[in-house]
């Protein structure tokens, strides 16, 4: 794992993306592993302080009640979940055609982003893309989806949920103001459709394996 060279008098949101993409990641044995590195990379980085406390968490809590912590959080309850889309597109036909615009910004990189097993609005997952791929072009991703960032943010907050860090030091990264009514901006609520949908799975739609433009 590398980290950007970071200038002092210039603090680069990609120390806070990448950090941020390892600890909202499932706590396995690797990222528990990677922790000392990970805070090592924030020691040198004021503007990632807001990452501290989640780190502290991650540190001091067992292995077993972080894993049982994630999936509550996470996996259980759509009001937390780390794919964006479905903020935007719930569980409707156009969610296919906004995954498909993500795996098309990856192409377009010109980098293979590995995907993990995951969808590719997987937060962690847009979060190595702008560390590690193409900082511009993720940051167009994160403004994009701003909404839905802090809508999440604002959730785990009133969960009182340490991974509400994470997201506050996401958040802070994105120029411009926060929407004042995330909700309005995505327009008033989750789009939901009980009628006409075939079962799918998002992930089977195809992403390009090769690099620069193949």
């Amino acid at each position: 794992m590398r980290f950007p060279r970071r200038n002092p008098q210039r603090p680069d949101p990609r120390v806070v993306h990448q950090v941020a993409s390892w600890c909202l990641s499932y706590p396995d044995d690797e990222l528990l592993g990677r922790l000392p590195v990970l805070r090592a990379a924030l020691a040198d980085d004021p503007a990632s302080r807001l990452l501290l406390p989640l780190l502290d968490h991650l540190d001091t809590t067992g292995a077993d009640e972080l894993r049982r912590e994630y999936i509550d959080v996470f996996d259980l309850s759509r009001r937390h979940t780390l794919y964006l889309t479905y903020w935007t597109d719930g569980d409707t036909r156009r969610r296919g055609a906004s995954l498909g615009a993500f795996k098309q910004a990856y192409r377009d990189s010109g980098f293979l982003v590995n995907l993990r097993g995951e969808l590719p609005d997987h937060l962690p997952i847009v979060l190595e893309f702008c560390a590690c791929v193409d900082p511009e072009r993720g940051m167009q991703l994160l403004q994009q989806y701003r909404p839905a960032l802090e809508l999440l943010r604002r959730s785990l907050v009133k969960l009182d949920s340490d991974y509400a860090s994470a997201l506050e030091a996401v958040c802070s990264t994105i120029p411009g103001d926060a929407p004042v009514d995330p909700l309005s901006a995505l327009g008033s609520q989750i789009p939901v459709e009980t009628v006409g949908l075939e079962p799918y799975d998002p992930r089977l739609l195809p992403l390009s394996a090769t690099t620069n433009g193949g």
